[in-house]
């Protein structure tokens, strides 16, 4: 199982808990594939729904490392898979 921290307004949106576990290969990819399955509200909101690129305000972080930027499909941290750490996703933040 994977792990999964959401912000506060995707939680809202989703209705769910702060954490929550997907069954799915340990990508990125297939852990938002997941997510939207489980959870339809947030199709398009992580991730465009045409192209399936990140949303340019939505940031993915695990084991603290900034993975936003990984391929979808490069596999996420060993800690992460074996369900030890979360992969959050966080919103990013822009203004003056």
């Amino acid at each position: 199982m994977i792990r999964v921290v959401l912000p506060a307004h995707l939680r809202q949106l989703a209705h769910c808990d702060r954490e929550i576990q997907v069954q799915s290969a340990a990508t990125q990819r297939a852990v938002l594939d997941a997510l939207e399955l489980r959870y339809p509200a947030l199709h398009g909101t992580l991730r465009d729904p045409g192209t399936g690129q990140r949303r340019a305000f939505v940031r993915f972080f695990a084991c603290e490392e900034d993975l936003s930027n990984e391929s979808p499909d490069t596999p996420l941290p060993a800690a992460v898979a074996e369900g030890k750490e979360p992969l959050l996703v966080v919103g990013a933040m822009a203004g003056g």
